[in-house]
Order: C-alpha cells, then structure tokens, then sequence
C-alpha cells in the first residue's frame, strides 16, 4: 500500500475520470476508522439498554458476539467478492448497511432490532475491513508494512473518539438512544457520498469463481501460527469484555453511574492502544508481541485489583495499561505473522487466523455473560482475568522458544 504510479497520486483523480471530494487513499483510511467507531458505538449504552428493558449480562453479550460472527462470515467472503467485482461496490454496500443498522438502532423498541443491527455492523465492518484494506494496496502497492501500521492505529483512533463521543453525546443530548446514533449516521453518509465518487481502484478481476477463503496453515510456520494466534485471540477476548461488559461493570464498582466514565474507560483502553501501535511499530515484530503479551497479562491483573480498589482513577490507569500491552501484542503478532506467511498462502492463514481471532472475541465474552446471570461480574472477573492472562503468558512463551532467528522475525 504504497506510493504507486504518477497517475494513481495525482491528487487522487479517479480510474473513471471523476475528481472525489477528498484523495481516496485518506478517504479509506477515514472509512475504515469509522466503522470500527461503528462497532464500538453501542459499548457506552449497554447499560441503559439494560437499565430501561431489564436485560440480563448474557443478553447483552449475545448482542455483542452477533457482531462479531457477523464479522467473521463477511471476512471470510469479501476479499474473494471484490477481487472478482471490484472493491467499490462493497465498499458502498458496506456504507449502505451500516447506516441501515444505525436506523435500526435509534428506532429499536425490543432486543430483537439490537441482534439486527449488531449483524449488519458486523457484516459491514469485517466488508470494509477486508476490501477497504484491499483498496489501499491497489492504491499503494509498495508501502504495504506503513498502510498496514497507520491502519492499526486508525482502528483504534475510530473505537477511541466515537464511543467516546457516543457517551458524551448520551449523557448531555437528548435521547440518548438516538442522538449518538444519528450524528455517527452523519458521519457515515459523509463518507458514503465520497465514495460514490470514487473511481474503482481495482481495475483487474480475478476469473476464479468465488468462495469462502479456506482456512489454514502450513506445517513450516505452525509453531510461528501459534504464537501469533495464541496472542491475537487474548488479545481479542480481552476487547470483547471491555466492549460489552466492562463500561457497566467499572460504574457497579465506583459508584459512578456516568456514561461519560464508562465511556472514558473504554476510549481510554482504545486511545492507549493507537499510541502503542505507533510506536510499537518501531520495535521488531516478535519483540513487540513478546512484549505486549507479558504486559497484557500484568494489565488484566492490574485491572482485577484496580476494580478491587473502587477508585476510579485506578480503573482508567489499569484501562491505559491494557490499551498500551494490548496495541504491542495485536500490532507485534499481526506483523510477525504477516512476515512468515507464504505469498501464495496468505487467504487460507488469514482466515485461520480471523476466525480463531472472532472466536476468542465472541466465545469469551458470551461466557463472561451467561456467567454474570449465575453469579456476579466482581465474581467472575477473576477467573477471567487469570485465564486470558494464562493465554498471554503462554504466547509470550512460545514466542521467547522459537528458534528462528529475529532477523527472520522483523
């Protein structure tokens, strides 16, 4: 994803002969920051869907893991799609379907329209994930590492500002179940009427039929594959509880019932993580997840007794801590696996890897729910603090034991 010919960065005019309102490089980047901002929307009002229609944790959950299998189906089926019609369309369609869900969120009277709208937000994000990062390499071939590193760090600028913005925006708009909907609907249509004008990237099409993206993995990058997935689905589990049920579970445990500090809580985790990825970048791969995953597991402990403390400032530090372990262990393992991968082999251990990292996202979480209907949040965070930190420490193990060496790694 980086710098092609004169013809692709003058500035921006598109493949069609149309100028778009904005480069269409930048317009990507916004596009993909956004609808992670989407996915992250409904974190900061969990607890006044649960508050007002009475829900139980695993409820909520559910909800959230929608999303997340939502996700995994479209990962596994877009990338071949676009290469066979172009990522333009999807990309609109994807536009098109987070705004519906949108809709359906600020009309939304029962929990069936949040299952709705969480499975087109997770269709449309794992889209624009997989085609607009498609895109970016059609627009800059040669710069494939910076494109994939400002990506990582604009994934979480978008969950940092919008569920952040979604939580200011419920505490002192009106209609706290529809204003932060409609001024992210805004956004998103700004962005979908760019697009319209955007000239189609990818001009080749591929004369394979298409098919879901096989999962995989080759024999002689197992042991790497371990470590890298290993690191992602703690990781990953880790972001699905703090999107789902730690907001409401950090209010039950200081006393401050704010959406504005449930949101912070998770804008803070979020924040942290941009800026770890932005340095973290400069460390190589294998050290960075390294790194990240002994850290992540420090950071969840240090959260279980920041909760224990009932202070909140604890809370947001531990928040900090984990944003910043959990940047180096998704950037260091993504990168560290993407330098190992045969170039013929990327579609299959990619989504290997997406689908073991949806799943750690999802399965966890929905445990974490039905559990909290049996005994409290304060009961059950211990046990799942101990066992993704145990995930962490186990891929920082492996990855210390690998006997490649780090030049391989970089």
């Amino acid at each position: 994803m980086s710098n092609t010919s004169t013809a692709v960065r003058i500035p921006q005019q598109d493949l069609v002969g149309r100028t778009p309102l904005v480069g269409s490089y930048p317009l990507l980047i916004a596009l993909l920051a956004v609808a992670l901002g989407v996915s992250g929307a409904p974190a900061p009002l969990y607890g006044i869907y649960q508050r007002e229609w009475h829900l139980a944790p695993l409820t909520t959950t559910l909800v959230f893991a929608v999303y997340a299998f939502a996700a995994l189906g479209s990962v596994l089926v877009a990338g071949k799609v676009s290469d066979k019609v172009g990522r333009k369309p999807l990309l609109v369609g994807a536009a098109v379907a987070m705004i519906v869900g949108l809709a359906i969120f600020m009309t939304a009277h029962g929990v069936a329209a949040l299952f709705v709208a969480r499975a087109l937000h997770g269709a449309a994000v794992g889209t624009t994930v997989v085609v607009g990062s498609a895109a970016l390499l059609d627009l800059r071939p040669h710069d494939g590492a910076r494109t994939g590193h400002l990506t990582g760090i604009m994934f979480n600028v978008g969950i940092a500002t919008t569920v952040l913005a979604a939580a200011l925006l419920a505490q002192y708009a009106p209609d706290p179940l529809v204003t932060p909907y409609a001024v992210i609907g805004l956004v998103v249509l700004v962005l979908l009427l760019n697009l319209l004008l955007m000239g189609e990237p990818h001009q080749a099409r591929s004369p394979e039929p298409i098919r879901l993206s096989r999962p995989g993995v080759p024999a002689d990058i197992k042991h790497d594959f371990r470590f890298a997935v290993l690191g992602v689905m703690a990781a990953w589990s880790v972001l699905g509880v703090y999107l789902s049920l730690f907001p409401t579970f950090a209010g039950v445990s200081t006393g401050i019932h704010s959406l504005v500090f449930g949101g912070s809580v998770v804008a803070a985790m979020a924040g942290a993580a941009a800026v770890s990825q932005a340095f973290g970048g400069r460390l190589v791969a294998r050290t960075a997840a390294i790194t990240g995953d002994f850290a992540t597991a420090v950071a969840l402990v240090l959260s279980w007794l920041a909760i224990n403390s009932h202070h909140a400032s604890l809370v947001v530090g531990a928040a900090v801590l984990m944003g910043l372990s959990f940047g180096l262990a998704f950037g260091g393992s993504l990168r560290h696996l993407g330098s190992v991968v045969p170039a013929g082999q990327r579609g299959e251990v990619m989504s290997a890897y997406y689908v073991l990292a949806y799943s750690a996202m999802a399965v966890p979480t929905i445990l974490a729910g039905w559990a909290a209907t049996q005994w409290s949040l304060a009961t059950i965070f211990p046990w799942f603090t101990a066992g993704v930190a145990l995930a962490c420490l186990t891929a920082g193990v492996l990855g210390v034991a690998s006997r490649r060496p780090v030049a391989q790694l970089a």
